[in-house]
């Protein structure tokens, strides 16, 4: 009976939410850039100015999350202070200064008959995103949404439910007082998993779903949807040293992309090593990571190396740790480094570190992934720092959008067509 009880509440709280929006949507997308920019500063400003409230409904996840025995790592993607606070505010100024993508014009063409074709950019209209622990994603949703003319609903992990709830709070009251309708952002604060399940076939209500977070939230999402999906992948990253790396470089390259944040999708999980790079430098590297508490686990020929390496399962090749923890692989050569990559990786984000171009270039050109680096970092791989003020989520499927998700991967095209009495014959 219970449980019959709870189906009904989250079914209604879905529904209605997600009615809501479908709602607001239509007068959003007449919105011009300057009513939704002036909306979004308002939101930034608020978010300043409630930083003490946000902080005190943050602490409370986090007090639930130690006392429920939550990881580190996942502490560190749930945490919120005065700084990531203000990130997320700044996040918020530079979607304000991006074009507005919004009326666009991809083409336009006239035909013999007279008639005028033009394909302009236009809302996808109401967007659902499932996501985990980040309560940053609730707001870089937020912006690229209402930016975009798209209405938003929000399913957050409950892990973050407390932060969450008050960050929507002032987002609302700064909408009540814009010209955005406040129905446009909407938050399913219903925790039980019912209403994930329930936002997967809304079909007429949510035009498509976004999910980010783990391998298994995505995959259900992804397997079980009737909504269209923008699947956005878990991250499997690599790191391959060439035989001709500069070592310094290397180290510092590896290190920021394992330890800087180890809990977000785009850290590194695999650190593939040429034997010849190895034999001169893993020794100082692993101290390097050691002396970050990483522990490392690798194959037979990087043991034989460092000792304190632990031997890697099969498994580990696979698992996204999100956590101080790293594979380390020696290869023999560029080919067999491309073959890992090929066979673990989640076509996220890939690096080689090396001095010769050719090689480079061969790894930039074969690896497939959202995005390949050659000697920087793959925690760039991120929608602030290629520039889109914030990020929808990344996307490692090839239809649609590819990687950082910004404001025009939120749009879709309509075709307008003006005619003089043109029928066809």
């Amino acid at each position: 009976m219970e449980s019959s009880k709870q189906q009904s509440v989250t079914t209604s709280e879905v529904i209605h939410k997600a009615t809501l929006a479908k709602q607001a949507a239509p007068r959003l997308s007449l919105l011009t850039t300057e009513q939704k920019n002036k909306a979004l500063l308002m939101i930034a400003d608020a978010l300043i100015a409630e930083t003490p409230s946000i902080m005190t409904a943050n602490a409370d996840d986090l007090r639930f999350g130690r006392e429920n025995g939550t990881s580190d790592s996942l502490l560190d993607r749930i945490a919120l202070n005065e700084h990531r606070i203000a990130d997320m505010a700044e996040g918020l100024r530079q979607v304000v200064a991006l074009p507005d993508p919004i009326g666009d014009i991809l083409e336009q063409t006239t035909r013999p008959n007279g008639l005028n074709i033009t394909k302009i950019r236009v809302p996808i209209g109401v967007i659902g995103i499932i996501y985990e622990a980040r309560p940053n994603v609730t707001v870089d949703a937020a912006a690229l949404c209402l930016k975009t003319g798209n209405a938003v609903v929000l399913r957050g992990g409950s892990a973050a439910l407390s932060s969450n709830r008050r960050i929507v709070e002032v987002l609302h009251e700064a909408l009540s007082r814009s010209d955005i309708p406040a129905d446009s952002l909407q938050l399913i604060e219903d925790p039980d998993r019912s209403s994930v399940d329930q936002m997967l076939r809304l079909n007429g209500l949510l035009d498509v779903l976004i999910p980010r977070g783990g391998h298994s939230l995505i995959q259900n999402v992804v397997k079980n949807a009737t909504v269209p999906v923008i699947e956005t992948g878990s991250g499997i990253c690599h790191t391959y040293i060439d035989e001709t790396a500069d070592f310094e470089m290397a180290l510092q390259i590896a290190l920021n992309a394992k330890v800087q944040r180890p809990s977000v999708c785009n850290s590194m999980e695999t650190l593939l090593v040429h034997e010849s790079f190895a034999e001169q430098h893993l020794v100082s590297i692993s101290e390097q990571f050691i002396a970050n508490n990483v522990e490392l686990r690798g194959n037979e020929q990087a043991r034989s190396l460092v000792p304190a390496i632990k031997l890697a399962a099969d498994v580990d090749w696979d698992t996204e740790y999100s956590d101080y923890i790293l594979n380390v692989r020696i290869v023999s050569s560029l080919d067999e480094a491309l073959q890992h990559i090929s066979l673990h990786g989640t076509q996220h984000s890939e690096c080689i570190v090396s001095a010769n171009e050719k090689n480079a270039e061969r790894f930039l050109q074969e690896v497939d992934a959202a995005a390949v680096y050659h000697n920087a970092s793959t925690r760039f791989t991120d929608g602030f720092e290629f520039g889109f003020g914030a990020e929808i989520g990344i996307s490692t499927q090839k239809l649609h959008a590819r990687g950082p998700m910004g404001l025009p991967e939120l749009t879709s095209t309509k075709y307008r067509v003006l005619g003089s009495g043109q029928i066809r014959g």
